[in-house]
């Protein structure tokens, strides 16, 4: 992951809110910032929870979008994985309101203290719940105050609502595409 700022100079706000990147990148104060995405885990995982928040959509009052902006703060906007907000939340092009639950599912070249730090700033921001899931230590986290804390029996939830996804099940569910890719 790269983060620099374009031609050594920061990029203005205005520039990054004009420009199209592919894939899309966060911005940190004048500087643009590369996700990792596009591999069969990372993109796997994402749809399935995505797909998950919105079948559930009536009986958890929530859905889900899928690399959407948020402004975490004046000069910076992070992109979580999957956005899960409530079903009363204004429709924003650029999120100003923090979600309900930010995910990121981590890349192979994804490194830890920077994931924590990512959680530290959605909750800094106001979002209830980060989840962060690896699919490659088949392990999930909450994000705290403090930064990340592993969910020894991977439910991941959100307290007084019906939402309750449990990680063992996404990890089957990766292990079945990936078998069945084989036998193709």
């Amino acid at each position: 992951m790269t983060t620099q700022p374009i031609a050594d100079s920061l990029v203005p706000l205005q520039e990054y809110l004009s420009t199209c990147y592919e894939p899309d990148c966060e911005y940190d104060d004048g500087l643009i910032v590369e996700r990792n995405v596009g591999e069969f885990d990372h993109s796997f995982l994402q749809s399935i929870l995505v797909t998950l928040f919105m079948n559930s959509e009536e009986a958890w009052g929530v859905y889900g979008l899928t690399e959407q902006r948020v402004r975490i703060a004046p000069r910076k906007f992070r992109i979580p994985d999957v956005c899960v907000l409530r079903l009363d939340a204004p429709a924003e092009d650029i999120l100003a309101d923090p979600p309900l639950i930010a995910i990121e599912i981590l890349s192979p070249e994804d490194r830890f203290p920077r994931i924590a730090a990512k959680a530290i700033e959605y909750r800094e921001f106001g979002t209830e719940h980060v989840w962060v899931v690896d699919p490659r230590k088949r392990k999930v986290f909450r994000g705290t105050e403090d930064g990340l804390t592993e969910i020894e029996d991977g439910l991941l939830q959100v307290e007084g609502t019906p939402i309750q996804v449990q990680a063992a099940e996404l990890f089957a569910k990766l292990d079945r595409a990936r078998a069945r890719s084989r036998r193709e």
